[in-house]
């Protein structure tokens, strides 16, 4: 039974990760990646169609994303997405592809994008120490019910205990490397 709480806890963490690295891929960086435009939603024929299903996002130097439409007639809807996005990039269009050129960071900019990192990693920490809290609860409410001994209970909770350790070391390997990306020039 304690076993179901600690690989529900597992799987729950690991969750908490990979929605803190798709947060942190939208953070842009000065170098173009295609997971900046992840997040946009293009009304195409009607309905909306995130903008990586309709075209090919490539990247031909660092500092450019290059935009190829399946559908040429979708290139005017998807600029407009793109400029609704809030990304602060302005996409020039010629017809048959569209170009965002992502500017240099400043100093200033930087040390900005480096405290959301760190925001997002401290809300991704209390995520996860919530997660400890429940697992915690329901170990001791088993116990209560019987269903598991004391001396189940106390390993369980170290078990919990070095899981949630273990999530929240590498949530912080997870935001140091964004950042060092974020103040290389």
């Amino acid at each position: 039974m304690s076993k179901d709480v600690i690989a529900s806890l597992k799987e729950r963490v690991e969750k908490s990760k990979s929605v803190l690295k798709e947060e942190l891929n939208t953070v842009r960086a000065g170098r173009a990646n295609p997971a900046l435009l992840d997040k946009i939603v293009v009304d195409y024929y009607g309905s909306p169609t995130p903008l990586k299903n309709i075209s090919n996002i490539s990247v031909p130097d660092p500092r450019t994303l290059l935009i190829s439409p399946f559908d040429p007639k979708s290139i005017s809807d998807i600029e407009k997405a793109i400029n609704i996005s809030n990304l602060g990039i302005n996409p020039s269009n010629d017809g048959k592809v569209i170009r965002l050129v992502i500017p240099a960071v400043t100093e200033e900019r930087r040390k900005e994008l480096t405290k959301t990192v760190k925001k997002m990693g401290e809300d991704s920490k209390v995520a996860v120490r919530n997660l400890r809290r429940d697992a915690n609860d329901e170990l001791k409410k088993q116990e209560k019910a019987g269903e598991i001994t004391e001396d189940d209970l106390k390993k369980d909770l170290d078990t919990v205990q070095k899981e949630t350790d273990k999530a929240i070391k590498d949530i912080d390997d997870i935001c140091a490397a964004k950042e060092k990306e974020i103040m290389e020039v």
